[in-house]
């Protein structure tokens, strides 16, 4: 064995350290940073195209039905004639809220807004099925279940309650779509109108990695139970930068009044630099694909009706795309769903919880992805504050 000399000793002593690797550049928001890989849904932002599970979006607002959306956003693959009954049934099972929920959404204040009494509900609903470990996916099928099937039910009972009336309970006959309308009404639904909500629930049932979804999914990460994470995604939704901009466009079109009034409304806007709702996206550079769905519905409904809500929207729409065209910034699945659901007779208010609605079955597929090879989330940040400051006795202060 050779014994290093004093000198080589000295100058491994005295060799520098390494340099320390420079930070990560910071990403505010995250924008464009992966976070996860995912099998669910894709967005193509420059050729304006959406697929969930490698169908393209269209074909399943034009084919398919709600439930079996969700079936195959949650499992991943369109479901057998068995498959899908035996999950009809179970939603259809499993849409009554216990009667303690029921008197919760009795004792919250009539102002309050709907998405904050759905996110009430469906954390309380955790409480009466809690499960803390989800191990099994038996288990976790049957919290997905529960949770699609009681969101429409949450939504319709709240309104009617805020107002005085008594929640009604779903009836089995109905589908998905169908039965909110019956439960918010207490009418039997038009076929036409619960055809045209349930391919609105379709283009909405998820989309990436938006805020919402990935606040449930670093909830998921802790291994928190579904009702925990759909709350949190719930939460995310219910802020205007995200949910509420249906919401905010028929406010807009009601301010306008007029056709006419559109340009000069939306320079004025221009000029101010305001945010025109339901125009622009993080993600899509064109015409976001659900908007020219919901647009042919927003023509149909208004010509039957004779509101002029769709000819302005058509009047912002030309300015916009005036404005804004060569910018990527193109009117959004959000500029034609409040118009839509105007015209199916929901109030405003509802609109960002028939979002969550159909969003929830996103959510849960989501939920269970990150469980499949789950790691908590745990980002870093860059501190800018200061160091070693002093800790001053309260009389020196």
């Amino acid at each position: 064995m050779s014994i290093p000399s004093i000198a080589t000793e000295q100058m491994t002593a005295c060799k520098p350290n390494p340099p320390s690797p420079a930070p990560p550049a910071l990403v505010p928001g995250l924008e464009g940073v992966p976070i996860a890989e995912s099998s669910i849904s894709h967005v193509d932002g420059q050729a304006g195209k959406l697929e969930y599970r490698g169908i393209n979006v269209e074909r399943l607002a034009e084919h398919s039905t709600f439930e079996e959306t969700s079936y195959l956003l949650l499992f991943g693959k369109l479901p057998t004639e068995a498959q899908l009954n035996e999950f009809n049934g179970d939603l259809t099972h499993h849409r009554r809220l216990k009667y303690r929920i029921a008197d919760l959404l009795k004792c919250l204040p009539e102002t309050g807004h709907p998405m904050d009494a759905l996110q009430t509900g469906i954390a309380a609903i955790g409480m009466f099925y809690s499960q803390r470990e989800y191990t099994t996916p038996a288990n976790r099928q049957l919290a997905c279940v529960r949770a699609i099937a009681k969101m429409p039910t949450l939504v319709a009972a709240f309104e009617r309650l805020r107002k005085g009336d008594e929640h009604i309970v779903p009836r089995d006959e109905f589908n998905h779509s169908a039965n909110f309308f019956y439960m918010l009404r207490g009418e039997e639904p038009d076929p036409q109108k619960a055809r045209i909500l349930d391919v609105a629930l379709i283009l909405h049932a998820d989309h990436t990695m938006n805020a919402s979804t990935f606040a449930g999914r670093v909830v998921g990460s802790t291994l928190a139970d579904p009702y925990c994470v759909v709350s949190s995604a719930l939460g995310a939704l219910s802020g205007p930068l995200h949910g509420g901009a249906n919401e905010d466009t028929i406010q807009l079109f009601n301010r306008i009044g007029s056709p006419k009034n559109a340009r000069a409304v939306v320079e004025e806007m221009v000029a101010k630099k305001e945010k025109i709702p339901g125009c622009g996206h993080r993600v899509y550079k064109t015409v976001d694909p659900r908007a020219k769905i919901l647009k042919r519905y927003a023509e149909e409904l208004t010509q039957k009706s004779g509101n002029n809500h769709f000819e302005i929207a058509l009047e912002v729409e030309k300015v916009v795309q005036e404005r804004y065209a060569d910018k990527g910034i193109w009117p959004n699945v959000d500029f034609f769903s409040g118009i839509v659901y105007a015209e199916l007779g929901i109030p405003p208010c509802c609109f960002t919880p028939i979002f969550a609605m159909a969003r929830v079955s996103g959510w849960l597929a989501h939920w269970l992805e990150q469980l499949e090879n789950n790691r908590i989330f745990r980002p870093t940040q860059r501190y800018v504050g200061e160091h070693d400051r002093p800790y001053l006795d309260i009389e020196a202060r």
